[in-house]
């Protein structure tokens, strides 16, 4: 289990410090082939070595913790319900190309200049500001089988989704400064638990 910990940890340390302001700023900075292929190398990177941990995960003896009353199964069906709905709402309101770098990659190769970022806030973004973190929360919980090994997965991903939206609230205070000072006022982070405005 300690080898799954390390792992896992590792992981999230590296997908963090790959995303980080001084990484794309360096990638930015020199233009051309690093600037384009930079969000997409992060995309491809952060899958390539998160599957490895998954295997690692799924290969332990697992002991289950409890068997779950019917109330129980009935919030995970309802938690995975809750994150199919903020990843549909999240994918409809992100620009996908631009997340997993496709566009920045095909504007690279066309010799076009990237596009200025844009503060966006319709569809679910005006009901909660995180839907894909949200989502992610709540796919970890509500899935099946609660084992020992699952547990220690689900602790530490939940920890790193709320420090990962935490740190990604710091860059885009950075990069929008009051608009999304305002923004986040008004909208709850993970979940659309209150009436946007």
């Amino acid at each position: 289990m300690g080898l799954l910990i390390l792992l896992w940890v590792g992981w999230c340390v590296l997908h963090s410090l790959l995303i980080t302001t001084a990484v794309r700023r360096w990638c930015e900075r020199q233009g051309g082939f690093w600037q384009g292929g930079y969000r997409l190398a992060y995309a491809v990177i952060s899958l390539v070595t998160v599957l490895p941990v998954v295997w690692y995960g799924q290969s332990l003896p697992q002991t289950a913790l409890f068997a779950p009353p019917l109330w129980f199964r009935l919030v995970q069906v309802l938690l995975l319900v809750i994150a199919l709905g903020l990843f549909v709402g999240g994918a409809r309101a992100h620009d996908l190309g631009g997340f997993l770098g496709l566009r920045q990659w095909r504007d690279y190769r066309a010799g076009r200049e990237p596009e200025e970022p844009v503060l966006h806030t319709g569809g679910i973004l005006a009901r909660v500001r995180h839907p894909w973190y949200g989502g992610g929360l709540a796919l970890l919980w509500g899935l099946p089988e609660l084992t020992d090994v699952s547990l220690v997965t689900r602790l530490i991903l939940s920890a790193y989704l709320v420090i990962g939206a935490r740190l990604e609230e710091r860059k885009l205070i950075e990069r929008y400064g009051e608009p999304y000072r305002a923004y986040r006022r008004r909208v709850p982070m993970f979940f659309p638990w209150k009436r946007g405005r």
